[in-house]
Order: structure tokens, then C-alpha cells, then sequence
């Protein structure tokens, strides 16, 4: 019995022994966890590295040569069937336009039916006039003879009495006022059939221009690449804004429908305010990305910048006054087209072994710029001094080193 009783607190010592270490362990762990407990928000660690200095700015894809792709002017009513999709490459002789051929091919039946009947009109006018000049010229030829005649009778006076001798001059006067109304007529008749006769040439002549243009527009109805490249529609003003035609819209003769711009006259135009330029000059290396084509990006250089602000109409109102600046690039990619929108970096300087930070890890507070640095159990903020700025990255000149963990976000902003 005594035996049994101290085993069993032998028993109740360890027991008690064990629950004490667990405890210490416990209590260890949780200081360790509370020590180096994981920041609240997002952090960086600082490495030394190169800084790019560096402009940013837009610009627009512009062609300094190019192809227009027009609407027949000859043209009325044009519908269209068929339209090459933007950004299509085209062959020489390729289809870009279709237009729908019905009224244009009515109008050549019309245009040659006219030409017919004012072709056979002609020959109609032509042959009535021959017949009415045939008509005048017996009538002047029996007036001719009727004079010829009545001088015969007049002759005889000194052989027939007075009053036939005058009877005989009355009919010489009438005669010879025949005469002249026969060949005025006749005079008369000519002119009439000469101006009827113009008037059907005039008519023949207009209804032949009208079928040659018809033909000239029906030769038009498809609208092929005069040269390779690739396709660039062409934006025009419609009631619900801007945009390129489309199958089955209806065009006015000689609207744009598309470009074919001459790859090697690609250039980049953008514009920018007095502070960036002042940090551009030409011949500087540029390098461009496109939204449009996410997969490459472009070398190039500064082509030329204006001297003289201008106004800048696109960038809205108040209208500013900034600097024009023009970048060609070392090589082009089939996918670019006028238009397409540019983003231009251009390194004016690199600082290297520097200490840089992302933007977001700057905080402005009473006038200070801070960062926040992680000591492994809270953040610290820390006053910095900001050497340079360049897109998204700042370059720190004291208050911060290598290996230093950061914040991205304001650990003591409030939830």
C-alpha cells in the first residue's frame, strides 16, 4: 500500500515537470513569433543596381509617305460589299474595296440605249434635212426659171403694147421676190437642220461621255492595291463619331477608305512639354512599345525636335503650348500601322551602384519624404532624402541601404 502510493506521486512529479517545460516552450515560441512576427503589408528588400534616368512620353504612328485608297469619283451611289480588314497585307493587284456593281451596270444599259437612239437620231435629222434641202433647192431652181422666164417676156415691149410691156415687169419683180424667198428659205432650212443636227451630236456626245464614265466606274467597283503593303483604313466623320467603313455601308464618290503607307516613311510624332525638352536633343536612343503589338520591342532614335512651342489642339483645353518630337525607328514589323499609339523611354542618364526604390514605397508626411523599414517586429519610418525621379523608380541619396526591407503600402494607415 505504501508502495503504490509513492509510485503514484512519483508519477504526478514528472506529470507536473512535463506540463512546466511544455509551458516554457510555449512561452519561448510565442516571444520568438512575437519578435519576428510577418509584416502586415508588402515589402521590398533593397538591392544595389543600376539607375536609368530616363523621359517618358506618348506619340502617334504617322506615315510621311503614303498610298490614298479613294471612292470612285464617277461614281453615284456605292455600296459596300466587300472591305480588306485593317492591318490586311495586300500583293500588288489584291482586292481592298468591292463595291456593289447593280446601279452602276443599269446606269451603263442606260447610258447605251441613249447612245443608240441619239446615233440614230442623227441619221434621222441627217436625212430630213437632205430631203428639205432637195425640196428648197427645186424651189429656188423653178424660182431661177421663173425669172428667166418672165425677163423673156419683158424683152418684148417694143413689140407688144404698153400695158403688156408692164404686166411683163410686174411679173420679172415677183419672180425675182420669189427667188429671194426661195433661197432665204433655203439658206434658212440649212441653219435649222445644221443647229438640230448639233443638237443630237451634242446629245450623242454626252450620252458617250455618261457611258465612258459609267464604264470607267463599272472598272472601278473593285478597288486593288497599286503597289504591297499592308492595309490602314481610314477613320471618317459619322453621326455616332469617327470610324472606318465597313461591308455594307454606303460611301460618296471619292471618300477615303484606306492607306497604303509606305513602310520605310514610318515615323513616331509626339509632343512634350518644356521640361522634357530641355532634357532631348537629337540623335538620342529611344526605345518604343506599342499596345497593339505587346510582344516586341522597337529601337530607334530622336529624329529632329522643334525649336518653337506650338499649340497642342489634341491634348484638349486649356489648349498648351509644347514641343514637337519626331522618332524613326532601326526597324519595322508588318503589324504597325499609322495611328497605332506609341509609349517612348528615352535613358538620359544612368547612375550606377544606386539605391532605387518604386515610388509607391515614398510617402509624403509634414513635409518629409519617409520610408518605412522593417526591424523584423514593427516598421520604422525613416526620413530620406530623394536624389532623382524617373517613371516609376526613385533614386534614394541617403536614408536608406543595401539590404534594408521596405514597405509598398503605409503600415500606419488606418483600416
Amino acid at each position: 500500500m505504501f508502495l503504490r502510493a509513492r509510485q503514484l506521486l512519483k508519477r504526478r512529479g514528472a506529470a507536473t515537470k512535463a506540463t512546466v517545460l511544455l509551458a516554457g516552450c510555449a512561452l519561448l515560441l510565442g516571444a520568438f513569433r512575437y519578435a519576428h512576427h510577418t509584416p502586415g503589408v508588402s515589402t521590398i528588400e533593397i538591392k544595389s543596381g543600376e539607375f536609368l534616368d530616363s523621359v517618358q512620353f506618348q506619340g502617334e504612328v504617322t506615315a510621311l509617305k503614303s498610298i490614298s485608297i479613294t471612292a470612285p469619283a464617277e461614281a453615284g451611289d456605292l455600296q459596300i460589299l466587300k472591305i480588306a480588314a485593317d492591318g490586311t497585307k495586300v500583293e500588288q493587284g489584291d482586292s481592298i474595296v468591292e463595291f456593289d456593281r447593280t446601279s452602276t451596270q443599269q446606269d451603263l444599259a442606260q447610258h447605251q440605249s441613249s447612245l443608240k437612239y441619239t446615233a440614230a437620231d442623227i441619221e434621222q435629222s441627217r436625212a430630213t434635212a437632205r430631203l428639205t434641202e432637195e425640196k428648197d433647192l427645186t424651189a429656188v431652181m423653178k424660182a431661177h426659171y421663173d425669172l428667166e422666164s418672165a425677163k423673156l417676156d419683158a424683152s418684148k415691149q417694143e413689140i407688144v403694147s404698153k400695158i403688156e410691156g408692164a404686166e411683163a415687169e410686174l411679173k420679172v419683180n415677183d419672180a425675182e421676190k420669189s427667188l429671194r424667198e426661195a433661197e432665204q428659205k433655203l439658206e434658212s432650212d440649212r441653219a435649222a437642220s445644221r443647229a438640230t443636227i448639233d443638237d443630237k451630236i451634242d446629245a450623242s456626245q454626252k450620252a458617250a461621255f455618261d457611258l465612258k464614265r459609267a464604264q470607267t466606274a463599272l472598272s472601278k467597283m473593285t478597288l486593288r492595291a497599286p503597289v504591297a503593303g499592308v492595309v490602314s483604313l481610314v477613320s471618317v466623320p459619322r453621326m455616332e463619331g469617327e470610324s472606318p467603313f465597313k461591308a455594307g455601308d454606303r460611301a460618296w464618290p471619292g471618300a477615303p477608305i484606306a492607306e497604303l503607307p509606305d513602310s520605310s516613311s514610318l515615323r513616331i510624332d509626339a509632343r512634350v512639354d518644356e521640361t522634357e525638352r530641355g532634357r532631348l536633343v537629337a540623335g538620342q536612343l529611344t526605345n518604343a512599345h506599342f499596345d497593339a503589338i505587346p510582344d516586341r520591342q522597337f529601337a530607334g532614335k530622336i529624329e529632329e525636335i522643334s525649336t518653337i512651342a506650338t499649340e497642342d489642339y489634341s491634348a484638349g483645353w486649356p489648349i498648351p503650348r509644347n514641343f514637337t518630337v519626331r522618332v524613326v525607328l532601326d526597324s519595322v514589323d508588318s503589324r504597325l500601322r499609322p495611328g497605332m499609339t506609341a509609349h517612348i523611354n528615352v535613358t538620359v542618364d544612368r547612375v550606377p551602384d544606386a539605391i532605387t526604390i518604386p515610388v509607391q514605397a515614398s510617402f509624403q508626411k509634414d513635409g518629409e519624404s519617409l520610408a518605412y523599414v522593417w526591424t523584423g517586429s514593427k516598421f520604422n519610418k525613416r526620413v530620406i532624402e530623394i536624389g532623382r525621379r524617373s517613371g516609376d523608380r526613385i533614386l534614394v541619396a541617403k536614408g536608406l541601404e543595401v539590404g534594408d526591407r521596405i514597405a509598398l503600402e503605409d503600415p500606419t494607415a488606418k483600416e
